[in-house]
């Protein structure tokens, strides 16, 4: 056999190894490229009250006496863990109400007129912050504290460590007053002392090192707003695995005990519902992704802050299957696009087919508006 001449065989062999670098350089340049993404510059579905469960016949009985809407209630969401990682869903929604002494919300009015007991559930006589919708009408749960709640994300989270950031917008609850007439528990103030045992209560179940804060964020001697503006949110590679606490409420009542001392939230936990020109913007909520509302969205997002909106009410797309409001949420580039129905088979009940979910059924995707061109969907979770 005639021997190959070396300049040739030195040549074959520079070749494969230009085509070995290439190759081998392209899941790298894939990586950097993934790790550069701000976590503004992606999409993720999230659920509406994601602790939600329906309560039992007797109850909703109970309900449809005193409330003609009751039926407005008739959803109910999987666990927390499921949700992440059967459903691929990416945020959480909870509504908290303040129970410093414990066991405030143990004896719910529907469940005495239903002719039940207390609520047997222990966690509910322990201080701390309590997860439900209604406190005497509506308070079925899948994780009745919001500590038990954050630390099943938690545990979920430690076992899936390359998932994006998931974000938890929480509403700050009080009781109703008809009720507390009517012989029910009346919920403490929100005050700053209050506020500052959330914040704790937060930090002790995700742990610190888990949570993006506003000081993770905000720049030396520039406003939050303007931190976010200027030099934008942490990058994937910061954020991997972590949480970011958003507040849902956007009355004084609410949010000036919380800034309180903390203009631009110095050393609390979570970001305000802002509204653009204030130190503190940086999160917003825009529900209504329709119209004005889209282009609203598509602004916001544009200049840089994290927005939330809904893909559905209930439960007008779930009776029509219509889904015009989803494709303008999706479309308006809200970073979290919030759904009753993130699996098919939730909306069936009401008479249809309906299911929000990013395209191919992605636990998070490129933003439409903001997103960079080095960002690749595909990619976006480890």
């Amino acid at each position: 056999m005639p021997t190959r001449p070396r300049r040739l065989t030195l040549a074959v062999t520079a070749l494969l190894a230009g085509v070995t670098a290439v190759a081998s350089a392209q899941p790298a340049a894939q990586a950097a490229g993934r790790d550069a993404v701000r976590i503004n510059q992606i999409q993720v579905i999230a659920t509406h009250n994601s602790y939600h469960r329906e309560l039992t016949d007797a109850e909703k009985a109970a309900q449809a006496k005193r409330d003609a809407n009751w039926w407005n209630l008739t959803y109910s969401h999987s666990s927390l863990p499921i949700q992440f990682e059967a459903q691929r869903v990416r945020s959480i929604e909870l509504d908290i109400f303040p129970d410093p002494e414990g066991g405030l919300y143990r004896t719910p009015i529907v469940r005495k007129e239903a002719g039940l007991g207390a609520n047997p559930d222990p966690d509910l006589a322990k201080p701390g912050f309590k997860v439900l919708h209604w406190a005497d009408h509506d308070y079925g749960t899948s994780c009745s504290t919001l500590t038990r709640c954050l630390r099943q994300a938690r545990a979920w989270s430690d076992a899936n460590p390359g998932h994006v950031p998931i974000p938890v917008l929480l509403e700050f609850k009080s009781t109703d007053p008809a009720y507390e007439k009517l012989g029910g528990p009346r919920s403490p103030r929100w005050d700053a002392p209050l506020m500052d045992k959330l914040d704790t209560e937060i930090r002790a179940a995700v742990g610190d090192r888990k949570i993006i804060k506003p000081d993770d964020v905000r720049r030396r001697d520039l406003t939050l707003e303007q931190s976010v503006l200027k030099h934008g949110w942490p990058t994937l590679k910061e954020s991997r695995g972590k949480f970011v606490f958003l507040m849902d409420n956007g009355g004084a009542d609410i949010q000036t005990p919380y800034l309180t001392g903390h203009p631009n939230l110095e050393n609390r936990v979570i970001f305000t519902n802002a509204v653009p020109g204030r130190p503190d913007a940086a999160f917003i909520k825009q529900n209504e992704p329709a119209g004005a509302g889209k282009t609203a969205i598509q602004d916001l997002v544009r200049r840089g802050y994290l927005v939330r909106t809904r893909s559905d009410v209930p439960f007008t797309e779930a009776r029509s299957g219509n889904t015009t409001r989803l494709r303008d949420a999706l479309a308006s580039g809200a970073q979290i696009v919030s759904t009753d129905f993130p699996v098919p088979g939730m909306a069936a009940r009401h008479g249809s087919d309906y299911v929000a979910q990013l395209p191919g059924w992605l636990t998070a995707r490129c933003n439409p508006i903001s997103a960079t061109r080095t960002c690749h969907t595909p990619n976006l979770e480890r």
